[in-house]
């Protein structure tokens, strides 16, 4: 088989992959194209400079540069004021919202995705809407959804220093 026949072979594959087996579609995506992933050197730097080694130092530091790139010195900035005028929010509306949100994307703390509340469909859409309708009456956020995974993505291979990566937030 020539090459640009394996190509075109592969490229099918791909599409018919695109919906029903995203992991596989790019690994042979990056077999057609020849990039490869690069790993973590397992090192980084300290706020001196110095390289971290340790995985517990590593996850401190990283711990550390999070809380100052995202610091907020607002006081009382996770208590909303109380819905006492407003409508409340109808099951269209949030129904409207999920149809738009991506899909095969990572879940958050509660492993819900939305895939999983548009199986659920009237019943999931219902649950959803009476949260948020409680979030909006009472102004109260549960502590699950005021939480934050960040994944660090380093820029180029073997970065070291955490000012040179990007953070991925789900």
């Amino acid at each position: 088989m020539s090459k640009e026949n394996w190509i075109n072979e592969k490229c099918k594959e791909i599409e018919q992959q695109r919906k029903h087996a995203p992991q596989t579609m790019y690994r042979n995506i990056e077999e057609i194209t020849g990039k490869r992933t690069f790993l973590s050197t397992g090192c980084i730097k300290a706020m001196n400079g110095y390289i971290i080694i340790d995985k517990e130092k590593i996850l401190e530091r990283w711990a550390e540069y999070i809380r100052e790139l995202f610091k907020d010195d607002r006081k009382d900035h996770n208590i909303m004021k109380n819905n006492f005028a407003g409508l409340p929010i109808m099951k269209e509306e949030v129904e409207t919202a999920i149809k738009k949100m991506k899909h095969g994307k990572a879940t958050g703390p509660d492993n819900i995705s939305v895939e999983l509340i548009e199986a659920l469909e009237d019943f999931g859409i219902g649950k959803v809407t009476d949260l948020l309708n409680e979030i909006y009456d009472t102004g109260q956020i549960p502590t699950d959804l005021s939480k934050s995974i960040f994944i660090a993505l380093p820029k180029k291979p073997g970065a070291t220093d955490v000012n040179y990566t990007e953070q991925s937030v789900s």
